[in-house]
């Protein structure tokens, strides 16, 4: 199967870059699992835009400060300077966004934002409003529950994917490969990712040599109902704090402001490691209260929020709910420049949560993941339109590696385990150096493929954050006492 573009992932990154290839380009979306399983659908808070062109430097201002002195200065102009015309074209195209009863776009603030810039759809499902939307719109075919399980190389030039599809493994080629397969989230034991986004597409760049940047800077929610069996949690959406929900201990106070004085408006790493903070030296459970909230405002602002915590038992706003951090977010990943090209392989891009485009620099300000996938897959479907690639006539040997051996789901889970408690919101030298001890000797085990990706993509973790000494945004080093 010869292909002009195959696109790995159809979350926002991977359909919004589909939506601005032509019609007349050969194109397929290969997605792990069924469409909808992605951290887009999952997505509550909103799209950051800059409200007006006034506000553009502001934007950028808020950005470079939560990036913590990490961000790519150019790649954060880029984005704040072409967020107006992305969310300008979703609405040409028949996107609605919520509006009140005057015809107005509503906007709402989040953490460590200046002023209210965030637009959203359905209340608190701006991700699946606009996931939905984006499917609806893709004239593109798309594979579904299709595992990737190789790239296909010629020297430095992209040949195409090795899938693992209905049991048996096949080669789609194609002259230009966009991967947008999302970040790490099943690597951790708690988490709010979609449970088919676990990185193995970094385990395959860590194999072919393909540069992973700021792997260390993994971003972690502050507040997630954790309980339960589930894999995934029930995130709490940063804009119910952006609106007035509290960080509260068991007695009602709000201890927030002692480590910060913009309090649950402080940026994410700082109050997710006061959560942490807090519970190990009070031993207090912690809640996020509403009492800020009428009930009928509350259901029709989070309607999503509402009914799954009926679900779990809680009458809110009425009652309050026991949180925790949880991971959310892959600030790092392939390596890529300004139009997300992937260095040193031709034809080869990367977008959304996947790629490293420097944007988010040591720690995402809220709402800009949505708006940087839409960003840079527009600038890499334009890059692709505009490169003259030829195909491979390379052929390529079929994997003969099982995909999951019995023993696989023992280490999995050990491996997220150790990666919740030792690479997390607070990190040491010590805690890190026996997680890569850990993944080390898994390595040298008999594993599955499957496995033995994640296990790469950890170790890209793990060795990240061994090499960056000081703390910096999310990535935090508790100095040890020496003995």
């Amino acid at each position: 199967m010869q292909y002009d573009v195959v696109i790995v992932g159809a979350g926002v990154a991977g359909l919004y870059a589909a939506l601005n290839l032509p019609k007349e380009k050969k194109v397929l979306i290969i997605n792990k699992a069924q469409p909808w399983e992605c951290n887009t659908y999952y997505a509550q808070g909103g799209i950051t835009t800059a409200y007006d062109d006034d506000d553009v430097a502001s934007h950028i201002e808020d950005t470079l400060k939560a990036g913590d002195g990490l961000c790519d200065s150019e790649a954060v102009r880029i984005l704040s300077t072409e967020s107006r015309s992305v969310i300008r074209d979703l609405m040409e195209r028949g996107f609605e966004f919520d509006r009140d009863a005057q015809g107005a776009l509503l906007y709402t603030q989040e953490a460590a934002h200046s002023r209210h810039r965030i637009l959203r759809a359905g209340g608190d499902a701006t991700g699946r409003c606009l996931h939905l939307f984006l499917l609806s719109q893709t004239t593109h075919p798309m594979l579904a529950g299709a595992t990737v399980t190789d790239l296909l190389l010629d020297e430095r030039k992209v040949c195409g994917v090795e899938v693992y599809y209905r049991d048996r493994f096949m080669q789609i080629f194609a002259k230009q490969v966009i991967i947008a397969s999302g970040g790490v989230g099943s690597l951790f034991k708690y988490h709010t990712n979609a449970s088919s986004i676990s990185g193995e597409l970094h385990g395959i760049c860590v194999e072919k040599g393909i540069t992973l940047e700021r792997m260390e800077m993994t971003q972690f929610h502050p507040t997630a109902y954790v309980a339960g069996h589930a894999a995934r949690k029930q995130l709490l959406t940063e804009a119910l704090r952006g609106e007035g929900a509290c960080v509260e201990d068991e007695d009602g106070y709000r201890f927030l402001f002692e480590y910060d004085d913009r309090g649950e408006l402080a940026s994410r790493d700082i109050v997710s490691r006061a959560i942490f903070d807090y519970r190990k030296r009070t031993r207090k459970k912690v809640y996020l209260s509403f009492d800020a909230f009428e009930t009928e405002e509350f259901h029709k602002r989070f309607p999503n929020i509402s009914l799954n915590l009926k679900a779990l038992g809680f009458d809110v706003p009425k009652d309050r709910v026991p949180i925790s951090p949880a991971f959310h977010y892959s600030i790092g990943g392939i390596r890529t420049d300004l139009h997300a090209r992937v260095e040193g392989v031709v034809g080869l891009y990367a977008v959304g949560e996947a790629a490293s485009t420097r944007v988010h620099g040591a720690n995402r300000l809220a709402s800009n993941s949505l708006l940087e996938g839409l960003v840079f897959a527009r600038r890499a479907a334009v890059t692709v339109c505009e490169s003259s690639i030829e195909a491979c006539r390379k052929s390529f040997p079929i994997c003969n590696e099982p995909l999951v051996l019995p023993t696989d789901k023992e280490k999995k889970d050990a491996l997220r385990t150790i990666m919740w408690h030792n690479v997390s919101i607070v990190r040491t030298r010590l805690g890190l150096q026996e997680a890569k001890e850990f993944v080390d000797s898994q390595l040298d085990q008999k594993l599955g493929r499957m496995l033995r990706l994640r296990l790469l993509s950890a170790k890209a973790i793990i060795d990240s954050a061994l090499a960056r000494e000081d703390s910096v945004g999310v990535h935090y080093i508790e100095q040890e006492e020496s003995q």
